[in-house]
C-alpha cells in the first residue's frame, strides 16, 4: 500500500534526512494556526493548519538554529515535483525567507534555488545536501558567514523559546538581521495590521542587545495607544531598561537612564516647522542612538519626522509599515500626491521591504480574521458604486465641505461626486452615522459589540464591506 504525505515524511524523508546529518534539532515543523472559514454566515476554524518543514543550521549547540531551506513533502506515489511550479517555489522562498526549497516524494527530490532561479532535475534522496553543504551555500547566497561578528544577533535564541514566535515573524526578524550582517544599516518591513510588528521590534532589539551590539535604541510611533502598547511589550522583555519618553516637571527626560526609549513623534516635537529647538534636539545630541525603529512609518509626512533619522545617520534604522510598497494613485489630489511622495521617500531611504506578509496570507494561515464581504446600501437608492453620487441624491441631507468645514446647500454642491470624493471632498454625517449603526448591529448579531474588531474605513460610497470573524 502506498504511503500518504504524512507517512512519507515519517517513514521515508525523516530517516533519509537523519542519515545525511540532519538531526531533529535542525528540523522544525512549522504548523500554522488553521484558517477561519465563513460557512453559511458563521465562522468555522479548520481542525489544523498547514505544516511546513524547515531545515536549519546551527553554529554550535547553544546558538539559535537559522532557517536555510524548506521541504515540500509529497505522497510517495506522486512525482517529486508535483504541483510545484517555479512561481510557487519562489513564493515559498519569500514567505519563509530561505534561499532554497526542496520537494520530495521520499525517493527523489528536486531543488529550487532562489539565488539562480533554477530548479534541478530529480535526484535520489540519498544525495540530499548535508547541513555543512547547505550552510556554505546559504552563506554564499546571503553574503556573510554565520560565524562573523556582524551575524551574531542571528544566533541569539528567543527569550522564552521559539514557541513565542510565528514562522513569518521569525522570517521577518531574520531578513532584517541578515541585511545588518552584510553591513547595511537600513531595512523596511511590510506586515499586515495585526501581524505583530511590535513583537518583531522587541525581538529584534533583544537579539541585538544580547549579541552585545546595542548601545541605545529609540522606538517611535505616532499615537499614544501604540506607545502604551509598545512600552508594555518592551518592558516585558527589557524591564526597567525600557522607558517612556516625556519631559518631567524639572525639565528632564523621563527615559534618560534607559537603553530603550519609547516615544511618539508628538513627544519628540519633530513636527514643528519653525526651525526652533524641539524635544529631540534638546535632549538627544546627534548620533545618540545606535538603533532606531520607526513604527507605522507610512503614516506621518516624511519631512516632519525624518529629523529623527537624519540626526542619527550612523544608527541602524528600521521602518515598519502595514502599507503595500506600491500604492495605486487614482486621483491627482494634493493629499494623494503627498501619500505617494511619503511612500517614495520611505523606499528611497530604507530600500525595498526585506520581508512582506500581507493580509491574504495572514487569513490563509489563520492568524488574521477571515473576512466576509457584506454589501450595504447606505441611503443612496441602490445606485451602483461606479455611478458615484449625483446632486439630486443629496436632497434633504446634511452636507459639509471637507476642506473648509463649511455647511453646504444642495444648490452649492457639485453636480456629481465620485465615490472616492466622499469623506475627502464631501462630508455626509448621516452616512457615517448609518455606517456606525449598521456596524454596531452586525457586531451585536455576531458576538457582541465588545469583540475584537479591525475596521478599514472605506473610501467608497456604496457598497460597504464589513470585516467579521
Amino acid at each position: 500500500m502506498s504511503l500518504s504525505e504524512s507517512d512519507t515524511r515519517a517513514k521515508l524523508i525523516d530517516p533519509a534526512l537523519h542519515a545525511r546529518g540532519w538531526t531533529e534539532n535542525l528540523i522544525r515543523r512549522e504548523e500554522t494556526a488553521g484558517a477561519i472559514e465563513i460557512v453559511d454566515g458563521k465562522p468555522r476554524k479548520r481542525a489544523r493548519g498547514r505544516v511546513d518543514y524547515l531545515l536549519r543550521v546551527a553554529v554550535n549547540a547553544e546558538s539559535q538554529p537559522v532557517a536555510v531551506a524548506l521541504i515540500e513533502a509529497k505522497a510517495e506515489t506522486l512525482p517529486p515535483d508535483h504541483g510545484l511550479e517555479q512561481a510557487k517555489l519562489y513564493a515559498s522562498c519569500k514567505r519563509f525567507n530561505v534561499p532554497f526549497v526542496f520537494s520530495s516524494n521520499g525517493h527523489l527530490f528536486v531543488e529550487y534555488d532562489a539565488t539562480t532561479g533554477k530548479t534541478s532535475h530529480p535526484k535520489p534522496l540519498a544525495e540530499f545536501p548535508t547541513p555543512d553543504e547547505l550552510r556554505k551555500r546559504y552563506e554564499q547566497a546571503r553574503g556573510f558567514r554565520l560565524d562573523d561578528p556582524a551575524a551574531r544577533p542571528l544566533l541569539v535564541r528567543y527569550p522564552g523559546g521559539e514557541a513565542t514566535r510565528r514562522y513569518y515573524q521569525d522570517a521577518a526578524i531574520r531578513a532584517v538581521l541578515e541585511k545588518l550582517a552584510r553591513g547595511e544599516k537600513r531595512a523596511l518591513l511590510s506586515l499586515a495590521t495585526g501581524a505583530g510588528k511590535t513583537f518583531i521590534a522587541v525581538q529584534l532589539l533583544k537579539k541585538i542587545a544580547d549579541a552585545g551590539q546595542l548601545r541605545r535604541a529609540l522606538f517611535v510611533c505616532d499615537r499614544d495607544e501604540l506607545r502604551s502598547q509598545g512600552l508594555g511589550a518592551f518592558q516585558n522583555v527589557f524591564g526597567a531598561d525600557a522607558a517612556e519618553v516625556y519631559e518631567e516637571p524639572d525639565g528632564k527626560n523621563h527615559a534618560r537612564n534607559a537603553r530603550i526609549h519609547i516615544a511618539t513623534y508628538q513627544t519628540l516635537d519633530v513636527d514643528n516647522e519653525d526651525g526652533t529647538a524641539n524635544f529631540l534636539t534638546t535632549h538627544y545630541p546627534p548620533d545618540y542612538f545606535s538603533h532606531i525603529i520607526i513604527d507605522e512609518c507610512h503614516r506621518s509626512a516624511w519631512g516632519k519626522w525624518s529629523q529623527v533619522l537624519t540626526r542619527n545617520p550612523n544608527a541602524v534604522q528600521i521602518g515598519l509599515t502595514a502599507t503595500p510598497r506600491t500604492l495605486e494613485i487614482t486621483e491627482r489630489s494634493k493629499e494623494a500626491e503627498a501619500d505617494q511622495q511619503i511612500t517614495a521617500d520611505n523606499l528611497k531611504h530604507f530600500g525595498e521591504p526585506v520581508y512582506e506578509y500581507d493580509m491574504a496570507q495572514g487569513i490563509e494561515d489563520g492568524y488574521l480574521a477571515a473576512c466576509e464581504i457584506y454589501r450595504v446600501d447606505l441611503f443612496l437608492d441602490d445606485k451602483p458604486e461606479t455611478e458615484g453620487i449625483e446632486r439630486e441624491d443629496l436632497a434633504g441631507k446634511l452636507l459639509t465641505d471637507a476642506n473648509t468645514g463649511e455647511r453646504l446647500l444642495v444648490t452649492e454642491a457639485r453636480e456629481r461626486y465620485a465615490a472616492t470624493d466622499l469623506e475627502d471632498k464631501l462630508l455626509l454625517p448621516e452616512r457615517v452615522a448609518a455606517m456606525c449603526r449598521e456596524l454596531f448591529r452586525r457586531l451585536c448579531d455576531t458576538g457582541g459589540p465588545e469583540q475584537k474588531t479591525i475596521i478599514f474605513w472605506p473610501a467608497t460610497a456604496t457598497p460597504t464591506p464589513w470585516p467579521r470573524r
